[in-house]
């Protein structure tokens, strides 16, 4: 069994123009003073880290790594949450995905593709160059219009999509490898890997890649109604990421999973602050715990309703109060018999 580290915090919620969230060193600083330990760093944000120098500067990473210890804390991972959306994009979502990349490639889809499979790349060797272990990032998807299966789905569809995005991502899985980090899908709806079944498609088309692992946040499996406890027990060893995100799904008469197109306040499901939903963080954290989970407990702040300033506020604390000491003794050691092979025959009957 594992203590799981943290508090951790995901910075990209929080990033701003106004102090002290508009640099590393100033929201590290702010960060630190509410508890945390660790920060996981959103690579687009240049306020954050420049992610290019970093995959190809050992001398850089160090520099972003030393503002970060210089408040008392370590980076979690880095996320390339915003780049991996557009590895796989499909053509209903081009205008709004658009927004994610640079200027000058909006509008030319094979461009933006291009940019995003190198983007993540540089996300291996930054992170390796940090001495992390895990990355968090999207899959992207091409079939997430298709979800509901009306209009019917011609036969083959999901196949050939799924075989294009293993094509994609592979050579990415392999850049992993070799630097010796796990890449952590966040499994969310959105992308093509939204839940266990999506994942296991996904790693056929993959050859069950080493690199190919999860992002654990069970906030996107309370709104899916799916069970977020035995999806640990399927997973664990797979799951090297942790998002401490809470959520809660109040169905009415009126709607249900879907939401009704309405705003995120009004609909059945929705996210909140760790501790106001109805997500049970003491059993994950103690399955978390009893399966060896490497990693850090992250709080993501998405929060409908509580001011995310609060939300950094409580979120430390609330982790802290779920970490599980791991014990090194059994709880009945203290009227433990010593251990003899001529009393084990005798008890068992094999010396008469």
């Amino acid at each position: 069994m594992t203590t799981l580290k943290g508090p951790g915090i995901f910075l990209a919620q929080f990033m701003s123009d106004q102090p002290p969230f508009n640099s590393l060193s100033s929201i590290c600083a702010w960060a630190a003073s509410l508890g945390y330990t660790a920060v996981q760093i959103p690579t687009w944000d240049t306020r954050c880290i420049d992610l290019q120098k970093a995959a190809e500067s050992k001398t850089y990473a160090d520099e972003i790594k030393g503002i970060v210890a210089m408040h008392g804390m370590q980076i979690s991972e880095l996320s390339t949450h915003l780049q991996g959306q557009l590895v796989a994009v499909h053509p209903a979502y081009d205008q709004l995905f658009d927004s994610f990349a640079p200027a000058s490639i909006r509008g030319n889809k094979s461009a933006r593709t291009e940019w995003a499979v190198q983007q993540v790349k540089y996300g291996a060797k930054a992170s390796a160059n940090l001495g992390l272990q895990a990355h968090a990032t999207f899959s992207g998807s091409l079939l997430w219009p298709t979800f509901h299966p009306w209009p019917q789905r011609p036969a083959g569809l999901v196949e050939e999509a799924f075989a294009e995005l293993g094509k994609r991502w592979r050579p990415i899985l392999d850049q992993f490898e070799e630097c010796g980090v796990d890449l952590c899908y966040e499994v969310h709806p959105g992308e093509d890997l939204f839940d266990g079944i999506t994942y296991e498609m996904f790693l056929q088309q993959v050859d069950q890649h080493p690199r190919a692992c999860l992002l654990y946040d069970p906030s996107h499996f309370v709104l899916q109604q799916l069970d977020y406890l035995q999806y640990i027990d399927f997973y664990h060893e797979r799951i090297k990421a942790f998002h401490v995100k809470d959520a809660e799904f109040n169905p009415s008469g009126k709607q249900g999973t879907f939401g009704g197109y309405q705003s995120w306040a009004n609909r059945a499901g929705r996210y909140r602050s760790p501790g106001d939903g109805q997500v049970d963080f003491k059993s994950i954290f103690s399955k978390l715990a009893q399966y060896d989970y490497p990693g850090w407990a992250v709080m993501e702040w998405e929060c409908c309703i509580k001011h995310p300033e609060q939300g950094a506020q409580e979120g430390a604390p609330f982790i802290k109060e779920h970490i599980i000491r791991v014990t090194d003794k059994n709880f009945d050691d203290f009227a433990a018999a010593g251990a003899d092979r001529s009393v084990h025959r005798s008890i068992l009957g094999l010396d008469a």
